[in-house]
């Protein structure tokens, strides 16, 4: 099963969980072009920073649903226009189980 791990700050981590925040960004660098671009997932593991092996608590497993480049704004990147890839991680009531369901969109 590929898996794409992704490690995030706290209060990113907390407002997925929480089904308020449905993208992750990261930047569009030479780094995650070869990550993303061309690539499929089974699933997407969110981690709140760096937990310890079988630390259920701090981990979000869910089904890989792809991304997109979007030029945005964002406090975190500074306060200039930036390119980035937006991850899908928008949480529902099926992603509870990472095999209900396949990809909704897979750039590539």
């Amino acid at each position: 099963m590929r898996k794409l791990i992704l490690h995030l700050k706290g209060e990113y981590f907390d407002e997925i969980k929480a089904g308020r925040k449905p993208k992750e960004y990261r930047l569009v660098t030479p780094y995650w072009e070869k990550r993303l671009v061309g690539s499929s997932y089974d699933c997407i593991e969110l981690a709140r920073g760096y937990p310890k092996r079988g630390d259920t608590e701090n981990r979000l497993t869910l089904p890989w649903k792809g991304f997109q480049r979007e030029t945005i704004i964002h406090r975190h990147f500074g306060p200039h226009r930036v390119e980035v890839f937006a991850i899908n991680v928008a949480v529902e009531p099926k992603d509870r189980n990472p095999g209900a369901a396949g990809p909704l969109h897979n750039e590539g």
